[in-house]
């Protein structure tokens, strides 16, 4: 009667313990949550729906698809003179991308970039594949220049 006595005492304080571990686990998990999105379905889908569209400029951009904690990144580096560099995000969290495009600039020891344009909200991959386009056509390049004007006036 005492080994059964000890035995259940032992498997109830295990069953504790893995309760109390579980939880641990559950309350920090909210930080693995979005590391374990990256390698949902979803994303995948999001992310290779997004390359698939941008598949026509391969020729004049380099692609890099980058994980964050927060979400996933696919930069975009021209390959011409007049590089560029175009950022395109989108957060495990929300709904909507946003694009940034920086200018490069060249030094003997580093590159240093200047934001050009952003556009934080945009809804549907649609729109981030006409923003894109917008953008490579000289959008960014053409704000940034209304900007400089405006700043001096």
């Amino acid at each position: 009667m005492k080994a059964n006595f000890l035995t259940i005492s032992l498997i109830l304080e295990s069953f504790l313990l893995t309760e109390k571990l579980f939880l641990l686990l559950f309350k920090s998990s909210s930080l693995n949550i979005y590391m374990n999105d990256k390698y949902s379905v979803k994303t995948q889908n999001e992310v290779n729906s997004v390359l698939e569209r941008l598949n026509e400029w391969k020729n004049l951009f380099i692609f890099e698809v980058k994980y964050f904690y927060e979400g996933w990144a696919i930069y975009m580096r021209e390959k011409n003179i007049y590089p560029r560099h175009l950022v395109i995000f989108k957060s495990y969290s929300d709904d909507y991308y946003s694009i940034k495009s920086f200018e490069i600039h060249f030094s003997k020891k580093k590159e240093t970039y200047q934001e050009l344009y952003i556009n934080e909200k945009i809804d549907t991959v649609q729109q981030v594949q006409s923003e894109i386009k917008e953008i490579i056509y000289g959008k960014d390049i053409l704000d940034s220049i209304t900007k400089l004007n405006n700043e001096s006036i």
